[in-house]
């Protein structure tokens, strides 16, 4: 029974470590590919450019932010529960922070968009 039980704990922990990493893999391409598509933005000159990288960041945040609750499950002592709080936390707050800046970008567009429509009928 106890090396069941043994087997059985390897397999959850190399699942939850896979899971993790795959979770991680997918925020570092999302990241990169927002890179990418904002730089060509930037290139183009189009507005959206910030909105679209801040976006992209956001949902590479939230994807690493669940590769870490999921690294809580392997967390053996405090310290490592302690570390991986304190990056939940800070990732929270980033993703907020970035979430807010884009409502901010959006109502700023809007408002020049109108300002320009404004202008152009007089």
């Amino acid at each position: 029974m106890e090396a069941v039980a043994h087997v059985l704990h390897l397999t959850v922990i190399n699942v939850v470590s896979l899971a993790s990493i795959i979770l991680e893999l997918f925020g570092a391409i999302i990241l990169f590919y927002t890179g990418v598509k904002g730089f060509i933005q930037w290139v183009t000159r189009k507005e959206e450019c910030s909105v679209s990288l801040a976006e992209g960041i956001a949902m590479c945040l939230e994807f690493l932010m669940a590769g870490e609750v999921l690294h809580t499950i392997l967390a053996e002592e405090i310290q490592d529960l302690v570390i991986l709080g304190a990056l939940v936390i800070l990732r929270g707050i980033m993703t907020l922070e970035i979430h807010w800046e884009i409502k901010n970008e959006k109502a700023e567009l809007a408002a020049h968009k109108m300002l320009e429509k404004e202008h152009k009928a007089e």
